[in-house]
């Protein structure tokens, strides 16, 4: 089977490392790729977000089937013109993938289909913005509509940070959806979907906020572990039951079938599962955990989702050992980054037992070496037969890599190391 992976980032590096490892994989080409990735498989030059020119790729290359990774090429259409072409396609629609390009479109949804969720208000003008900030209360919970790349959401106590973060995205978008603040830890559950049938992958955790114990701007996301020993056993098989498998009756009712990843962003609060965020796509930095324990071949299960067959594969097997996923930063990230310094320690800590390096945001320097070009660059993941053992390592690994301005979160994963997260009574 030839795969072509669509997408640049550590989240499309992870996906090529599980494919690599499906026996039933014998080619993947990734378009456009980084640095890390063309260090696994070929990759091609293409613009992810025309799907004119993604379609033309996948029939030079033959392609058996496409894996789409990120939002904007899912929201742009991307997928259904390779569906036109009879390519299949692990990826939603545009309609489809609307479940991540409108934040207001979600909450229809979910009202539609029973599923728990916060209360809100989709805001038109700043009076009404104001409205709903008051009658909600602190914390303040500010979403823009549309696609933000993780860092659409503002959080605070603050009222008038929420208020000028609801301005900022009314004058970007026609409306800004102010949510209720929901109590309790947060879990994200990735979901295999070919239209009818829902079948869980393991939950993780990750940590939105740049700084420790979760303080400063949100990112895009700056860590993340698997599997999570706080949690319910059966939160995966709850979670699908009570949101992700009414979400997709629901929209093969409304004639926008979801084939894909459909991302459960979930807080376990003390009226049970409610949902904080959808996305259509595997979730950066949680996939790069996640992925690094399937020991089920990948290939054939993306296929099996993007042909309308999930109801006839085995369940999912997953390694017993824990995954933890350090984000190495760049200077001046979430604002205005510093690109081109040089990377080093590269090697060093790939050639560690138990770690994988996978490239975000870098390029090749001018004299060929690895530099920085972008936010978030890397994505230290490091499995051991304990959640601590695999944090200690991902840190021994990161502390081996460097360059001028590097920022990471230093405690990621250890609250639950510390057992210092419980779930509230009646989740």
């Amino acid at each position: 089977m030839k795969v072509l992976v669509i997408g640049s980032g550590a989240r499309e590096h992870a996906l090529v490392a599980a494919l690599s490892r499906d026996p039933g994989v014998d080619a993947i080409i990734a378009a456009p790729g980084n640095p890390g990735i063309a260090g696994m498989c070929e990759i091609r030059n293409v613009e992810a977000t025309d799907p004119a020119a993604v379609t033309a790729l996948a029939g030079d290359l033959g392609a058996d089937l496409v894996v789409i990774g990120p939002e904007a090429p899912l929201v742009a259409g991307v997928a259904d013109a390779l569906r036109a072409a009879g390519f299949p396609v692990f990826g939603p629609d545009a309609a489809a993938a609307r479940l991540e390009g409108s934040k207001a479109f979600a909450k229809e949804v979910m009202a539609a289909a029973g599923v728990p969720t916060a209360a809100s208000v989709a805001a038109t003008t700043v009076d009404q913005a104001k409205a709903a900030l008051t009658e909600f209360g602190a914390p303040h919970v500010v979403k823009a509509d549309g696609l933000a790349a993780g860092k659409g959401v503002v959080v605070t106590e603050d009222f008038e940070t929420a208020l000028a973060h609801a301005t900022d995205c009314l004058s970007a978008s026609d409306r800004v959806v102010i949510e209720d603040y929901l109590a309790g830890p947060e879990v994200s559950l990735f979901v295999l979907c070919d239209g009818t049938t829902a079948v869980p992958l393991a939950p993780a955790q990750d940590f939105k906020r740049i700084g420790d114990g979760d303080t400063g701007p949100n990112t895009g996301g700056m860590g993340a572990y698997s599997p999570l020993p706080w949690a319910p056993a059966d939160v995966a098989e709850q979670i699908t039951r009570l949101v992700a498998q009414p979400v997709v009756d629901e929209m093969a009712r409304r004639g926008a079938p979801f084939t894909g990843l459909l991302y459960c962003g979930l807080a376990l609060t003390k009226k049970g599962i409610e949902v904080v965020e959808f996305n259509v796509r595997f979730g950066d930095p949680e996939t790069q955990s996640v992925l690094d324990r399937l020991q089920t071949p990948l290939g054939r299960t993306l296929l099996a989702a993007a042909q309308g067959r999930l109801a006839e594969i085995d369940p999912l097997v997953w390694s017993e050992q824990a995954s933890v996923t350090l984000v190495l930063a760049a200077a001046g990230y979430p604002g205005t980054v510093r690109k081109g310094d040089p990377i080093t320690g590269l090697d060093e800590a790939a050639a560690l037992p138990g770690v994988l390096v996978l490239h975000a945001g870098t390029a090749l320097g001018a004299t060929g070496e690895i530099v920085t070009a972008g936010g978030r660059v890397l994505s230290v993941v490091a499995s051991g037969d304990t959640l601590a053992a695999a944090r200690d390592l991902a840190y021994r690994a990161a502390a081996l890599i460097d360059w001028p301005g590097k920022q990471n979160r230093t405690d990621i994963a250890q609250a639950a190391i510390d057992g210092r997260i419980t779930v509230p009574a009646g989740a």
